[in-house]
């Protein structure tokens, strides 16, 4: 009869005696007990059922609202074992299981919780950044599409190695630091030197990307300068350093000794080369007419019977840079002294750069000066912006001769100017090896093979002349 006068006490919206209320409690303590067991039992107002159908119940209300004895419903407090247990993986999955309870979230209001999310209801989904598994909240990772705190687009994951790897020096090439490294067993690292960060810019400069093929002249009108010494010591700086090939072509009419710089190969000439043309079609067909050094220098050599080497004409020399320039990406071509010879007009023409060689000398000056007026007056003044002079055999002392004076005159007429030193293993007139070369030549080598791929970026840019037929 309880029980019923309860019930009816609830249908008419009247005060329900929880069962844990003491039984000699007051009508209005009852009052004042039955809403904090109705915040925690009884769940939120849903919209009204469909037509035909009973009053809406909630699957979370009998699971998280324990009985009493007598069938009523029990309150229970907020941190009992009841609204805390752990949540079934099976409930979980289906959705239909209690969600755990923060302290201070009503989940009837959503109110934000401790972390300032906003809860849902009782049988809503966990919150956005968490997944109930196994009675357990997993944090997953943030996915591509989900920009990250503080960033205004999708966040990016750096994965090089600049940004993984901790900052170290770099070891040592040389001098003491050098002996400091290897005798402590790479231990105490006190860095590269100024010496050694400046040769590795150089040699980053000399490995400029290259599209094409670059062709480099040797030039002077005096005899005995130093022509070609320098085509064999920077070609060979450049197959040294470059991955990419690299090829000195001997266009002397007047037997030319440029096939004497490196360990010589085959006896073919450029004539053989230029007679079988036809049939050459990889680079290993070509590569049975040329020498290599120990740098990979490749060297075309030319006729030593000066009156055959006299036919070799513009033409020729068109064809052969022609058919190289498929196989080699650096072309250098030691000239002779005649700057009226058939075979110049086509070394010009097809030209990207020019060296202009000196000695450390008042006549070598004056003549290197003079090969400028002349390309000047014969139309060839784009060519001498770009190019370089070199100043060879220049000695500790130099006596009486200015040579800032000297470089100065140059500089103001070409793109750059570069001393090379004297040096003992050049002065022999043999076979040339970069290793046996003093420290100084080789850095001045360096830097003129950096300076010279400095103009890389411009190959192919010249306006060439149209070939006229003889």
């Amino acid at each position: 009869m309880e029980a019923r006068d309860d019930a009816g006490a609830e249908r008419e919206g009247g005060p329900v005696r929880s069962a844990d209320a003491p039984s000699g409690a007051s009508p209005s303590e009852a009052e004042h007990t039955a809403p904090a067991a109705e915040a925690v039992s009884s769940p939120p107002t849903s919209p009204p059922a469909s037509e035909g159908g009973g009053p809406p119940s909630s699957p979370s209300s009998s699971a998280s609202s324990p009985s009493g004895s007598d069938g009523s419903s029990v309150a229970a407090p907020a941190d009992s074992p009841d609204t805390t247990r752990r949540v079934d993986t099976a409930e979980a999955a289906r959705g239909d299981a209690a969600q755990p309870r923060h302290p201070g979230v009503d989940p009837r209001l959503g109110a934000a919780g401790p972390t300032g999310r906003v809860a849902g209801p009782p049988g809503s989904a966990a919150p956005g950044d968490r997944a109930p598994v196994a009675g357990r909240y997993t944090t997953p990772g943030r996915g591509a599409g989900t920009p990250a705190p503080g960033s205004h687009g999708p966040a990016s994951y750096d994965l090089s190695s600049a940004h993984l790897l901790r900052p170290s020096k770099r070891a040592p090439q040389t001098g003491w630091r050098r002996a400091l490294f290897v005798g402590t067993g790479g231990l105490v690292n006190p860095g590269e030197s100024p010496g050694d960060a400046a040769r590795r810019e150089l040699i980053a400069r000399v490995n400029q990307p290259l599209h094409g093929c670059y062709k480099i002249a040797m030039l002077s009108l005096k005899g005995g300068v130093g022509k070609t010494t320098t085509t064999t010591t920077l070609g060979s700086t450049f197959a040294s350093l470059r991955g990419d090939r690299v090829i000195a072509v001997d266009a002397n009419p007047d037997r030319g000794t440029l096939s004497q710089k490196i360990p010589l190969e085959t006896t073919a000439t450029v004539r053989h080369l230029l007679r079988d043309a036809t049939r050459v079609r990889r680079y290993s067909d070509v590569r049975a007419y040329t020498s290599q050094g120990p740098s990979r220098l490749e060297i075309l050599a030319s006729e030593q019977d000066p009156a055959v080497s006299e036919a070799f004409s513009e033409v020729d020399y068109r064809r052969t840079v022609t058919l190289l320039e498929h196989f080699y990406n650096v072309v250098l071509t030691d000239c002779g002294t005649g700057l009226m010879h058939s075979a110049m007009k086509g070394v010009l023409d097809v030209a990207d750069s020019l060296l202009i060689v000196s000695s450390a000398s008042i006549d070598g000056a004056r003549s290197a000066s003079a090969t400028l007026d002349w390309l000047d007056a014969h139309g060839y003044r784009d060519l001498v912006s770009r190019s370089v002079a070199v100043i060879n055999y220049v000695r500790r002392s130099s006596g009486n001769v200015d040579l800032d004076r000297v470089s100065d005159h140059f500089a103001a007429r070409c793109r750059a100017v570069v001393r090379m030193p004297f040096d003992a293993h050049l002065e022999e007139g043999a076979e040339i090896e970069l290793d046996k070369l003093a420290g100084r030549t080789r850095s001045a080598l360096l830097e003129l093979a950096a300076t010279v791929a400095d103009d890389f970026g411009r190959a192919g840019s010249r306006v060439r002349r149209p070939v006229i037929p003889r």
